[in-house]
């Protein structure tokens, strides 16, 4: 698999979506949507060039609307440290309410991917189908290119925002301050493979995501092949851009 971060350049939207299959994505047939996944984590070598960590006793995982009762206050936790993230260490401009970071985006249609140990939340991200439409927004990428959102340019990708089945977009994506360094690799690995994961079980083969600029390094070193789909902006001072995974690729 080619692992490389290719430059996209400006591309039009046929040279960065060669992959992704006009007819509507599937689940794999041992998985239905929305299933839900909470396991331990055995990370593969392949991307990692360096001996890893254990990860003990942190697990994955995915919550939606339908199973939030099953994980008693784990969702709170979780917009909790999104908070101390966005907010209180990065000082993005976004909405809390009961010391919780929350958004237009954290709406039935979207997963949250956990990670947690012993109650603490370790990482996180949010999914959301392109397809999803709640009053006049829709998700993040596609309502900045339609001039809804302040924080973001309306020229934010290189072509019309995708809007199909099998591409998701992923955001909140962050690792807790609290993770040692020498287990944030090990980390960042488990929570991107149960991200792919859990898309590709909902019928996904590629997502789409605002990553920090510097994202390539850490792409390179976990396997995961990306395209960067537009140029590079700040968010709050904060270098980004954004980024197409093909998670069949990663996955396979």
């Amino acid at each position: 698999m080619d692992q490389t971060f290719r430059l996209a350049g400006a591309s039009p939207a046929s040279a960065v979506f060669p992959e992704l299959e006009p007819a509507i994505g599937r689940a794999p047939t041992d998985a239905a949507p929305n299933t839900r996944v909470r396991h331990r984590f055995r990370l593969p070598a392949r991307g990692l060039h360096q001996k890893q960590s254990p990860l003990g006793n942190v697990h994955s995982s995915v919550m939606n609307f339908r199973n939030i009762h099953e994980h008693g206050t784990l969702l709170a936790k979780y917009l909790e440290a999104r908070k101390s993230i966005f907010i209180d260490s990065l000082h993005w401009n976004v909405s809390e309410a009961e010391g919780m970071e929350y958004d237009q985006y954290d709406t039935p249609a979207c997963q949250w991917i956990v990670l947690h140990q012993f109650g603490e939340i370790v990482g996180g991200v949010r999914l959301l189908p392109t397809t999803a439409k709640c009053g006049i927004y829709t998700y993040m990428l596609r309502d900045a290119q339609r001039g809804l959102l302040d924080s973001i340019p309306t020229d934010v990708l290189f072509f019309e925002a995708p809007v199909r089945s099998n591409v998701w977009e992923a955001s909140r994506f962050f690792i807790a301050e609290t993770v040692p360094a020498a287990r944030r690799l090990s980390v960042q690995h488990m929570l991107f493979e149960s991200m792919a994961r859990t898309a590709y079980q909902n019928g996904a083969t590629s997502i789409l995501g605002i990553v920090p600029a510097v994202w390539s390094r850490w792409a390179r070193r976990i396997g995961a092949g990306a395209t960067p789909v537009g140029p590079k902006f700040s968010i709050d001072g904060v270098a980004s851009q954004p980024v197409l995974f093909n998670i069949r690729g990663y996955l396979s």
